[in-house]
């Protein structure tokens, strides 16, 4: 049995928020949303967008969840 899992992401979640790695962020290439609206994806989506990646079709994701 598979289990399908989401990806959240969210700036405010982000440890990289506020740094030039939001200048190209894939999150900026997927939509446009405001900037309190998290982005979620399911698990195909995420595979799909390592494969992207992987071709250097988009940059890697750099979100890092911030702990404490």
């Amino acid at each position: 049995m598979v289990t399908m899992t989401t990806l959240t992401i969210s700036c405010d979640d982000c440890k990289m928020q506020g740094t030039p790695a939001c200048d190209d962020c894939v999150v900026t290439f997927l939509c446009n949303r405001e900037p309190d609206e998290a982005v979620v994806i399911d698990a195909a989506e995420e595979r799909a967008m390592r494969l992207l990646q992987g071709a250097g079709l988009v940059p890697r994701l750099r979100h890092v969840r911030r702990t404490g």
